[in-house]
């Protein structure tokens, strides 16, 4: 018989659009199965100060359709060490909490593997960050709503460039990945789209601008992955075009936290209510230490050890598609 009666749920690390959603799936799936569902909040530094909430299929209602999380985030360095794991498990066991799902990204399941290893207590993780750099799942919870926010700023941001004849370098998130930028990109019809996966070069990005200018082109938009380090920062790149290119007019935006609000689209909003079941479905078999994810439109079981450590590679046909469609 399945022992667990009592899930908590927390998100932890950078919010992104969904995760109130897949807080919604965990609360509901576990009232489909009669189990009780308990909210923490402010993530892994909640379970350290004892702040539960119980939550049931009412209490979710009207959050499908909410950005951000409203159990709140934050990073907990009291978690890191042992004496603040073991603070977090004893105020479990005090509970009577059985499980618990977590949502957000890598920093988020390395502590939960070590606190899932550390008490043998079982643990389910559920991506959500808007970066999509989590390995053995296609998308993360929050990526497909950010790319839209990005594509709606860069085409405002276009109608500028192209009454004033001017060039933007446009700054979006993505310390270590570049599939925000990649895909924003090819989405907004950029002109260059600058990632960390690839080293793009200065003088091949100016050849690239010239040719475009000799083109016919009078304005254009570069797409700068906040990790490119082409320019050691999209300003000091700035600079570098302008002293080279003085026909254009170069501007920088970086569009930051905008990217990471917002009402999830509905594609994230059905990832979310399909990984928050397959996270419960998890416990209710048993399973921990793992993550759910989508691959190839099937969820999935992954590992914390290949989520975590996995590499994820860009798509190199899609970096194909860009340096076509940039001609």
């Amino acid at each position: 018989m399945n022992k667990i009666q009592k899930i908590a749920v927390l998100t932890s690390g950078g919010d992104s659009p969904g995760m109130n959603a897949a807080i919604r799936s965990v609360v509901r799936a576990s009232a489909y199965h009669n189990l009780s569902c308990f909210g923490v909040y402010r993530g892994y530094q909640g379970l350290i100060d004892n702040s539960f909430i119980e939550l049931n299929a009412r209490s979710v209602k009207n959050t499908i359709n909410r950005g951000g999380t409203f159990l709140k985030s934050a990073r907990s360095k009291e978690f890191m060490d042992k004496a603040g794991r073991d603070k977090a498990y004893q105020n479990l066991l005090a509970n009577h909490i059985d499980a618990l799902v977590v949502i957000g990204g890598d920093g988020t399941f390395t502590g939960a593997r070590i606190f899932g290893e550390e008490f043998n207590f079982p643990v389910v993780g559920i991506p959500g960050t808007i970066d999509n750099d989590i390995n053995g799942t296609d998308f993360t919870i929050g990526y497909d709503t950010a790319l839209n926010t990005v594509v709606e700023a860069i085409d405002k941001i276009r109608d500028t460039a192209s009454s004033h004849d001017r060039l933007f370098l446009v700054e979006v998130m993505g310390r270590d990945a570049g599939d925000i930028a990649l895909n924003s990109g090819i989405g907004a019809g950029a002109e260059e789209i600058l990632i960390p996966e690839e080293d793009m070069g200065t003088e091949r990005l100016l050849d690239s601008l010239k040719r475009s200018r000799n083109s016919g082109k009078t304005s254009s938009i570069i797409v700068v992955a906040e990790g490119d380090q082409i320019g050691k920062n999209i300003t000091k790149l700035a600079d570098f075009i302008q002293v080279n290119l003085t026909e254009y007019e170069v501007k920088v935006t970086v569009l930051g936290h905008i990217q990471r609000g917002g009402s999830p689209s509905c594609y994230d909003r059905v990832l979310a209510s399909r990984l928050g079941v397959g996270a419960v479905d998890a416990l209710m078999e048993g399973k921990s230490h793992i993550m759910i994810g989508v691959n190839h439109k099937e969820v999935v079981q992954v590992p914390f050890e290949i989520a975590i450590n996995g590499e994820k590679k860009i798509d190199e046909k899609l970096i194909r598609v860009a340096d076509i469609m940039s001609i």
